[in-house]
């Protein structure tokens, strides 16, 4: 799950033999030379961001700023507890100063996130990365980048508008067949019969994510890609859809509410399926609320937050997609890089397209996607918590030393 480029700058004599070799796959500032490193792709980058160091040829032979704007500090802690010092890890293992990037964030304003990208633009940034908070300031922010020649990474979030920009992300429509399976998965080996299902889906009203996300796990659970599925659909496996809604905006509040609505209403409901831990909490806490025990009603999730494992342990969620920050922060400035000194991105960088979902305006855009893994308690020990994404004391002291023993995290 990765993606990295390297390349080292050099004198003259050598500079002239690379570019014979590289056939103009090169780029060159004053005497220094770079290539882009053979072999540079989606599977580069792991915990150890040794591979960025291939990329100070690169950044010795760009110039100019790479900014960065990340979206809130609400809607989830990864950014400020994993994308900020992972981006600031990999800039600075790729040989940059502290002056040659420059990582904000919006904290939830659309007005600050556009105003932070002009600042960025303003003090010489060449390429922006950036996280759009929904489509229409992303357009804004992609327009304004382009009309000064400036280069624009969609960073997690895609943007649809425009020419020249590149989206790095984890599959999303691979996120929601993971969360299918997994759910499928789940409703087998905790024995529900003749599943009832209810779907709370993300925030489809403004994030084209969310889209993908209900394309992936519906097009595994129902054979189809319609977001929302109608009511009274079934399957060859005997589940029945009760109902199939969004949460606007990804509200977890509301997403619990409509649940509480559903629930009540539709008693029968045994199965599950959310779009994210968040969703996949509230309805648990509804489901508390009603005492129904450990085990007997599904849901799922992703991100693999801190609450969304302690379900999982406490056989409340299924399981969670986790999406390793450290690889995304890598592979965002690892194109950034290659961008900026002028180079043109490899394809086992750019490894796939993202293209607007059913509905949505816009343009397919060249897309570095990276692979997403389903976290249970059979495999939590060797992912979120080899990697250090989520704390082993909280969760042990929140799930139970005796559930932590049962997966093997000690």
């Amino acid at each position: 799950m990765g993606k990295l480029r390297s390349s080292a700058a050099i004198g003259f004599a050598g500079a002239m033999a690379i570019i014979v070799a590289a056939c103009g796959n090169s780029t060159s500032t004053g005497t220094a030379t770079a290539t882009v490193p053979p072999g540079l792709g989606v599977g580069s980058f792991d915990a150890s961001f040794s591979a960025m160091a291939q990329l100070k040829g690169l950044h010795d032979a760009g110039s100019g700023l790479v900014g960065v704007i990340l979206p809130d500090t609400t809607s989830s802690t990864r950014y400020v507890a994993f994308d900020a010092p992972y981006l600031t890890k990999a800039f600075t293992a790729a040989g940059y100063s502290s002056s040659q990037f420059k990582i904000d964030n919006a904290n939830g304003s659309d007005a600050t996130e556009l105003a932070d990208a002009q600042a960025d633009v303003t003090a010489g940034a060449k390429v922006l990365i950036f996280d759009p908070l929904n489509s229409t300031v992303g357009a804004s922010i992609q327009q304004y980048a382009s009309s000064h020649g400036v280069k624009t990474i969609s960073y997690d979030r895609a943007t649809f508008t425009g020419t020249n920009v590149y989206y790095v992300s984890f599959d999303n429509v691979q996120v929601g067949k993971l969360i299918g399976k997994g759910f499928m998965d789940c409703v087998t080996a905790w024995g529900v019969t003749s599943p009832k299902v209810f779907t709370l889906d993300g925030g489809e009203n403004s994030d084209p994510n969310a889209v993908s996300f209900a394309q992936g796990y519906n097009s595994v659970i129902w054979g189809d890609t319609t977001t929302p599925e109608p009511a009274g659909k079934t399957n060859s496996a005997g589940y029945t859809l009760v109902g199939d809604q969004i949460a606007p905006d990804w509200v977890n509040a509301t997403g619990g509410t409509i649940f509480q609505q559903q629930f009540t209403a539709h008693s029968n409901i045994n199965a599950t399926v959310e779009a994210n831990d968040g969703l996949g909490n509230a309805v648990i806490n509804v489901l508390k609320s009603k005492n129904v025990p450990a085990k007997k009603i599904p849901t799922t999730g992703q991100d693999a937050t801190l609450q969304g494992m302690v379900n999982v342990l406490q056989n409340y969620q299924c399981g969670s997609v986790y999406k390793a920050v450290y690889q995304e922060a890598q592979d965002a400035v690892a194109l950034a890089t290659i961008l900026r000194a002028g180079q043109t991105p490899p394809s086992a960088l750019l490894n796939g397209t993202t293209s607007p979902p059913q509905g949505v305006s816009g343009t397919q855009q060249p897309a570095s996607l990276l692979t997403p893994v389903w976290v249970n308690a059979a495999n939590m020990n060797d992912t979120v918590i080899k990697d250090q994404f989520v704390d082993k004391t909280a969760l042990c002291n929140a799930a139970g030393a005796a559930a932590c023993t049962a997966a093997g995290i000690s």
